[in-house]
């Protein structure tokens, strides 16, 4: 009886080779998590450098932050300041989030399950240019081109639905009030929740879909029994990316909104509402000493806003993931 024994260099070439796979592997492990703890670090760094700059603010005293920043009522503290900041961002976010996302789900919904395959690829290229527009130009459009066109619709709103308290008080004749940014910021944030959206659509089970078919389902039976519980948690992480964007929006805000500091619902009348964003962009290049600071303290309430939202947006996609069939 005899045996073939294998060619010492095959034997010699494939330990190399898995030697050099073990590095490989070794090497992609250690540069991954290198990846992840820079994000970490980045983070930690921009939140210390916030809190650090911006402590003496929060530890002045109400004097010296009245006798130092413009604008800033005497007896009034830093908390009480930065309020009507913190409202008027928050009410232009939610707003926009109202409009772009019922409107993002529709045109996901069109492009991945009702349009044909050549004007679904051309949708999806222009919904992906919008994303490439600067926000500066979409501030010039709101300005020159969407203010003058909205003051008909708002004054409609403001003569019939009057009693309602977004649309309570004088209508500004120029349109650049927050119901206007609103409409500006939706359509903003419209190509990423549009963009996630749709991704997550077609990754519907396809067995899923046929299934319904097979049943008798109509297409709109498909994608509200199939589709929509499929992608419901992709839909909301698409929604808080674009809540994101628009809570830390400068430029159009800016270039649009009549600010004031008022803690107001009502979006069709001017000098209402500021947002944090804008309110730095604009007083920035005139601050100095603790003015600064305190545009600084400012930033690091956004920077809190804007970590709390991401978070509370994972925890309803961890809690609804199970229900989704993403699973």
């Amino acid at each position: 009886m005899t045996t073939t024994a294998r060619p010492a260099p095959a034997r010699s070439a494939r330990r190399r080779r898995r030697t050099t796979d073990r590095g490989f592997n070794r090497a992609f492990r250690w540069i991954s998590v290198g990846a992840g703890a820079l994000i970490l670090a980045v983070l930690a760094a921009v939140a210390l450098f916030l809190l650090w700059q911006a402590w003496p603010a929060l530890t002045a005293s109400d004097a010296e932050l009245a006798s130092s920043v413009p604008r800033y009522p005497e007896d009034t503290s830093f908390l009480e300041y930065v309020g009507p900041l913190v409202f008027g961002t928050l009410l232009a976010a939610a707003l926009a989030l109202l409009i772009a996302t019922p409107l993002a789900m529709g045109i996901a919904l069109f492009i991945s399950h009702y349009a044909p395959r050549r004007l679904s690829q051309l949708l999806g290229y222009l919904v992906d240019l919008l994303a490439a527009v600067p926000s500066v130009i979409y501030g010039l459009w709101g300005i020159y081109v969407l203010s003058p066109l909205v003051v008909p619709v708002w004054s409609w709103l403001n003569e019939y639905l009057g009693w309602f308290p977004l649309f309570a008080g004088a209508v500004s004749p120029t349109g650049r009030v927050l119901a206007t940014v609103a409409l500006v910021l939706a359509v903003m944030i419209l190509p990423i929740i549009t963009a996630v959206s749709r991704e997550v659509f077609l990754q519907t089970p396809k067995l899923h879909e046929e299934a319904a078919l097979a049943l008798g389902a109509t297409r709109w039976e498909l994608v509200r029994t199939a589709v929509l519980p499929f992608g419901r948690s992709g839909v909301i992480s698409a929604a808080m990316l674009g809540l994101g964007r628009a809570l830390g929006e400068t430029m159009a805000v800016l270039m649009i909104l009549s600010p004031g500091f008022l803690y107001s619902f009502r979006i069709l009348e001017s000098a209402q509402q500021q947002t944090i964003a804008a309110y730095i962009a604009a007083d920035f290049p005139e601050a100095s000493g603790l003015a600064v600071n305190t545009l600084i303290a400012t930033g690091l309430v956004l920077f809190v806003i804007t970590l709390a939202v991401n978070m509370g947006a994972r925890a309803i996609v961890a809690r609804r993931k199970e229900f989704s069939g993403a699973n």
